[in-house]
């Protein structure tokens, strides 16, 4: 489970998968599948979670991973990059972004 604190020296990924109605499911199943087989295996990653809009037109994932450079690591695989290029066939666009938590309420 994701723990959200400005203390952490955690790496926190944030990204937004615009994509339509009809292509969510499809993309959120195939977002779980790379999560559970693959990404939540590597070293670093400590939690994810997969957020959907109502209008299932958008797919928010909150990642978090022990250093950035664990990520990158994972991000530059071989599997990431096909996953990627499967990804991208589901959605019009999506990009990781690397935050540090600034702040919590």
């Amino acid at each position: 489970m994701p723990q959200i604190s400005a203390q952490s020296s955690h790496q926190t990924v944030l990204t937004t998968f615009e994509t339509s109605p009809g292509n969510c499911q499809d993309l959120l199943e195939a977002l779980q599948e790379a999560y559970s087989g693959f990404i939540s295996q590597q070293p670093g990653f400590i939690a994810a979670g997969l957020h959907v809009n109502d209008a299932q037109t958008r797919i928010a994932n909150y990642s978090q991973w022990e250093r950035r450079e664990d990520f990158l690591a994972m991000l530059r695989s071989d599997r990431m990059r096909e996953t990627n290029r499967r990804l991208n066939t589901l959605c019009r666009s999506f990009e990781p972004v690397l935050y540090e938590v600034a702040a919590t309420f």
